[in-house]
């Protein structure tokens, strides 16, 4: 098995997040990092924080890594296979336009980009390029939320009647850049995109959306609640939020109602997070399988680039649509109108 060498560009708290799942997919080598401004030639990320609590800090072997400001360094670099872009999103246009253009294998943090436009000019580029593309939305490879969706596809307690979603957090105090709503998106772009699109991935695309919020840090969408309309008539809110008050911390929740069960998932119930109540049965807690979502993701990177073809799970033209469907949410909140897709 050939090993897969991957370049992380960006090394805030994305990057090194990124860094600590690829360490550990089998068969792939952190064979780059590059940063415009911060780089850690000792291999030392300790200092770097953000909304989800790391399990220790990482300390890289810099023998076997290389460091460079330079992206063109990067592109130029023939035993680079994939370049990981973790830059602030208005850099996600340029950077993996070059990226693909440059024949290498891609994967973007979400969102795809600042805006739907923006986005389908990283569609085009990925549409004609030699290597692969993917838009990082670990929520699709995230246990309890594969564990959902799967059981949505295989009706295992019947057809869903409704769902709702929910991500809120303190402001994102860590960096400037999330604060900066021009930049950003807003928690409506940058947090609640995964739930946006992780709709879309278990109803599809919905046909319409009514949507209320509110700016109040960012001078983007701070806080949004969204209805999802659907031909089928399935049920479906998802609310977004980085404006709670300091001490309240980050949560993620949802609540799924099948015919014959309901499950329910709350990041802050810890071991006893997903549980399921099923009809004629007692309440019980599901250990999801799966591990961490994002070595998930990077696993289904490095596979379909061995097996030589596009990542399947999620798709250039699904991050594209998840801009679309919050720029729509965010359309919905300005006009105070119901707004189609």
């Amino acid at each position: 098995m050939r090993t897969i060498n991957v370049a992380v560009v960006g090394l805030g708290f994305m990057g090194l997040t990124h860094l600590k799942a690829w360490r550990k997919v089998p068969g792939t080598h952190i064979a780059t990092i590059c940063d415009a401004v911060r780089l850690p030639v000792d291999g030392d990320f300790s200092n770097i924080a953000g909304n989800l609590s790391t399990d220790e800090p990482l300390k890289l072997d810099m023998t076997k890594t290389k460091a460079t400001h330079s992206l063109d360094e990067v592109l130029a670099d023939p035993a680079v296979d994939v370049v990981d872009l973790c830059v602030p999103t208005l850099a996600h246009t340029k950077l993996a336009v070059m990226a693909l253009r440059a024949g290498k294998h891609v994967i973007c943090e979400k969102p795809l980009a600042r805006t739907a436009a923006a986005a389908r000019e990283i569609l085009a580029a990925a549409q004609s390029a030699q290597g692969y593309f993917m838009p990082a939305h670990c929520l699709r490879f995230w246990p309890e939320w594969l564990w959902v969706k799967q059981a949505v596809d295989a009706g295992t307690y019947g057809k869903v009647l409704s769902a709702r979603l929910r991500r809120v957090s303190e402001p994102p105090g860590w960096s400037k850049e999330f604060l900066d709503g021009a930049r950003s998106g807003g928690a409506l772009l940058d947090l609640h995109i995964h739930d946006s699109d992780f709709v879309q991935y278990c109803f599809g695309r919905p046909r319409a959306v009514c949507s209320t919020g509110f700016s109040s840090i960012s001078g983007a969408i701070d806080y949004v609640s969204t209805i999802y309309q659907f031909a089928s008539g399935v049920s479906v809110t998802a609310e977004g939020c980085w404006a709670m008050n300091e001490g309240h911390g980050f949560n993620m929740a949802y609540t799924f109602l099948f015919e014959r069960a309901t499950v329910d998932y709350d990041l802050s119930r810890g071991a006893q997070a997903l549980k399921v109540y099923e009809k004629g049965q007692p309440a019980r807690t599901i250990s999801a399988p799966g591990g961490d979502g994002y070595v998930g993701e990077f696993s289904h990177m490095a596979e379909s680039i061995r097996a030589g073809r596009p990542p399947t799970m999620v798709t250039a033209q699904d991050g594209v649509s998840a801009v679309e469907i919050c720029e729509a949410e965010g359309r919905s909140i300005e006009t105070g109108q119901i707004v189609t897709l």
